[in-house]
């Protein structure tokens, strides 16, 4: 009987045990993460303005573990030998006939003051954080800002900090508070969001100066003060700084020889082999993949990738060759709390639906059918 082990319980990481248990009811699967809980990343947005709650996005995982047949180890990826055959672990080493990495990535906190900032894509404690916060201010300013990686354009997660702007704005609109409150948004780019098309730079602009946004763009980051964001053309005070930083690969990798891109992800084909490795796989933030300049870092990619990860490991455990691709494919909706624009992208169309109110359901629905799947 082949082993294969999974590192991670996000999106990726569940992808591919779903993907490899249909495909081999007696395939032995290992799962190695810190926690048997899946939290679902997307429906945070919507914690600060209270349509969710942290216990409506975190899912145990311990029935789902038990109805794909796995073993949980708890515990963190430490290191990796035997050509990627024994997986160290904090909890003991874990030996595979095939290696699924779906660790995610590591978000770069290195700003000076970077302390003082709250970054909402941290889980569900920041988003609590700032409802609580919004929810003592009786005014003042609000920034929101992302920046990425230089080394890795594509290790960004810009899109959610759209949809705590615009879903903020809209929650104290309707609490009738809104005109005591400065929101800006600051970002080292000249034109934000532009991997999503510019169709979308251009609504998301547009969206900002109707609802009175101010913008501070095109100028480098220097550094955040307890009241203050510094960058290289101004500066300006804030009450609450919210800013979510580039991302790097997992700081286990340095204790391995993983080929790593310039930006500190794990090097991989376009079938999500890593580069040189026998039987090694990634998927998600963990890696860096071939593709077009605007490939995102999002869930839906993370899940795609998962695919092909389980079912090449599964025809190379088989003796066949690997050459199953992944799709490059934006897909979101960006979400206001009661309405949400349409953007798909793929490298043959760039799609925007202006922002509806179905859409926001269209959201929430999808939500609940994903987490129908874990619960």
């Amino acid at each position: 009987m082949s082993a294969i082990t999974v590192i991670g319980a996000g999106f990726g990481a569940l992808t591919a045990i779903r993907k490899l248990r249909s495909a081999d009811s007696g395939l032995q699967i290992d799962v190695i993460a810190p926690r048997p809980e899946f939290v679902y990343f997307p429906g945070t947005i919507w914690i600060p303005t209270g349509l969710r709650k942290p216990e409506d996005l975190v899912v145990p995982l311990d029935n789902f573990f038990r109805r794909m047949n796995v073993n949980y180890h708890q515990g963190e990826a430490t290191g990796l030998k035997d050509g990627g055959r024994t997986l160290e672990t904090s909890a003991g080493d874990v030996s595979n006939d095939g290696l699924i990495i779906a660790s995610g990535g590591r978000f770069i906190r290195k700003l000076p003051g970077i302390e003082h900032s709250i970054m909402p894509c941290g889980g569900t404690a920041p988003t609590v954080e700032i409802r609580d916060r919004l929810a003592a201010m009786d005014g003042g300013t609000i920034a929101f800002g992302f920046s990425g990686n230089p080394k890795e354009p594509s290790a960004m997660r810009g899109g959610p900090m759209f949809e705590f702007l615009f879903g903020i704005d809209n929650w104290l609109r309707k609490q009738g508070r809104r005109d005591k409150f400065k929101l800006v948004f600051v970002t080292p780019a000249p034109k934000p969001g532009a991997r999503l098309g510019p169709k979308a730079v251009e609504g998301i602009l547009a969206e900002m100066d109707k609802r009175n946004i101010e913008t501070h763009l095109g100028h480098k980051m220097k550094a955040f003060e307890a009241d203050k964001v510094i960058t290289e053309g101004g500066e300006f005070e804030a009450d609450m700084i919210l800013f979510i930083p580039g991302m790097t690969g997992n700081q286990w990798f340095d204790n391995t020889d993983l080929p790593r891109s310039a930006g500190g992800l794990l090097k991989a084909n376009a079938f999500c082999q890593v580069e040189g490795q026998d039987k090694v796989y990634v998927a998600g933030d963990s890696g860096s993949f071939p593709g077009p300049d605007w490939l995102p870092k999002q869930a839906h990619m993370a899940d795609l990738q998962a695919e092909a990860c389980a079912a090449n490991l599964i025809d190379e455990l088989a003796g066949k060759p690997a050459n199953h691709s992944f799709k490059a494919e934006l897909l979101c909706i960006i979400d206001s709390r009661t309405s949400g624009m349409l953007v798909v992208r793929t490298e043959k169309r760039n799609l925007v639906l202006p922002s509806m109110l179905p859409l926001h359901w269209a959201k929430r629905f999808f939500e609940w059918m994903y987490l129908r799947k874990y619960r």
